[in-house]
């Protein structure tokens, strides 16, 4: 895993795992076609964290909005990862789905993840509309739907962030504070 710089791991420090729900947003997969969705599911449990749930739902505002609110208002959920919805076509509605839900927007999640995919893919990160931010409480990062995509949103961006052990800090330290008033 390559991480980011200035970033290191503690590793004498136990990791605090967090409860990830993966969403995958399309109008042509299924459970079992889903591969991005299913590399999330293994790179999020392999780095120590307990997948609470996954669904696949249709590119339907309505739809998206709900599965993200039924797990933001369970209790069972830290993050909710998806992955698809977030490029330019008009069937690409995950950001109109999600963003009018954040209480907060992580606008570096963008930047980074911009910078990274340019790595991978050159100029064609432009067609990516990758965002994130926070619905009471809950970390929400949306990716476009390749597995190229989620791949160097993982490995090289969210990772690292929801490693209790990364220093200088991380993003499972500001859990128990998100709702503070």
């Amino acid at each position: 895993m390559t991480l980011p710089i200035g970033g290191r791991i503690d590793e004498t420090l136990t990791i605090t795992p967090v409860r990830v729900a993966v969403l995958t947003i399309s109008d042509t997969r299924d459970e079992e076609s889903d591969t991005s969705g299913q590399i999330l599911i293994d790179r999020a449990t392999a780095a120590g964290h307990h997948v609470a749930d996954r669904a696949v739902v249709r590119d339907v505002v309505d739809e998206i909005r709900a599965k993200a609110l039924q797990w933001v208002q369970s209790g069972t959920v830290d993050v909710i990862l998806t992955t698809g919805g977030t490029g330019l076509t008009g069937r690409d509605v995950t950001p109109e789905a999600l963003q009018p839900l954040f209480d907060k927007t992580i606008d570096g999640f963008s930047v980074i993840f911009h910078l990274v995919s340019y790595q991978s893919v050159g100029l064609s990160t432009l067609q990516s509309r990758a965002l994130a931010g926070i619905i009471r409480g809950v970390f929400v990062f949306c990716m476009p739907g390749s597995n190229g995509a989620v791949r160097d949103g993982w490995d090289k961006v969210i990772s690292a962030q929801l490693d209790s052990r990364h220093r200088p800090c991380n993003l499972v330290e500001l859990m128990p504070r998100l709702m503070e008033v």
